[in-house]
């Protein structure tokens, strides 16, 4: 009886990690300099466009463990508009996910000259995902089930903005908009997809010597009213040879699940801690993260790594006049 409601907590926890969505799953990844892969109205607003190429492993001990690949560019176009693009292959077991999402931005810049940051963006993500369950390689197969690799493909929308002041950055989305029923797992799976998503952070401190950058990003799922906050702490030193970064970011779910310890029953809660580390050299980035889940029940000891390698190209001459790395 204890295994199995161990084991429920578990599914519970790599449930609610990925918010049961269709998509690229929100990790940490957007602190690595790449919010964009979480908000399309961030398409274009830097100075530079941006080529990201994030690999993300999950207990390297498990067979089937998650794996998450993602490539992605945006880049300003004219004065106010900005594209992108994202290809992305989430595969977790049995289930997999391949798809593309193809973004349109428009800037509106409210500065009294080009060094001055003050931008309002407005962001949409057109996209296509496959997903699929490999049931022909289920080791215990039920009759009921067939011996096949089932497909199923849907479109949605995500719809975005961005508010750039100085040092301050503020950004909102709703993924998958459009109600899409999909019934690879269940006739009866829930057409709404529909996910909230808001951060904010505000940068300060000398750029001369150390900069400071705390930051918050919410997240909630519309029809599970699962839910989310993630507090992050980045700290920015410039060198001779380029910039390092790094920092720590703490996520809480407001979700638990109950599980019996000794004698009598506890509930826990989605926990974990990721830090980060990067380095900039010229036009070039690289950074790398581990996320370390705390509590009680574990499926295993095992963190999660992620690679993250970027390169910004097309940049423009002039830097605005603030503190704000995501921007310059």
């Amino acid at each position: 009886m204890y295994i199995k409601i161990k084991f429920a907590v578990v599914l519970f926890f790599i449930s609610i990690n990925t918010f049961s969505q269709e998509g690229i799953p929100v990790y940490s990844d957007y602190l690595s300099d790449n919010y964009y892969l979480i908000f399309p109205s961030m398409a274009g607003a830097s100075n530079c466009s941006k080529l990201r190429l994030t690999v993300r492993g999950q207990w390297f001990d498990q067979t089937d463990a998650p794996a998450l690949q993602t490539l992605s560019y945006n880049g300003r176009v004219g004065e106010k508009s900005g594209v992108g693009a994202i290809v992305f292959n989430d595969v977790n077991g049995y289930h997999s996910q391949f798809g593309f999402k193809a973004t349109y931005a428009h800037h509106i810049m409210f500065s009294r000259d080009e060094v001055d940051l003050n931008q309002l963006s407005f962001g949409v993500n057109v996209g296509v995902n496959q997903s699929q369950l490999d049931e022909s390689k289920f080791t215990d197969p039920d009759p009921l089930v067939g011996n096949v690799v089932d497909h199923a493909s849907y479109f949605n929308l995500d719809i975005g903005a961005s508010y750039n002041l100085l040092d301050f950055s503020f950004n909102a989305v709703v993924k998958n908009v459009l109600e899409t029923r999909q019934t690879i797992y269940s006739e009866y799976e829930s057409d709404n997809l529909r996910k909230f998503i808001v951060s904010g952070g505000y940068v300060f401190g000398n750029a001369d010597k150390i900069l400071f950058e705390p930051s918050l990003l919410y997240q909630f799922v519309d029809k599970t009213k699962e839910s989310a906050l993630d507090m992050n702490m980045k700290v920015y030193k410039n060198l001779n040879m380029g910039q390092l970064w790094g920092g720590l970011s703490y996520r809480r779910s407001f979700d638990g699940a109950d599980y019996i310890s000794g004698s009598g029953t506890n509930s826990q809660k989605l926990q974990y801690i990721t830090p980060v580390l990067g380095f900039n050299y010229k036009n070039f980035m690289f950074a790398y993260t581990y996320t370390y889940l705390l509590g009680d029940i574990q499926y295993d000891n095992a963190g999660f790594h992620q690679l993250t390698l970027g390169i910004n190209f097309l940049c423009k001459p002039v830097k605005y006049d603030c503190n704000c790395p995501a921007i310059n």
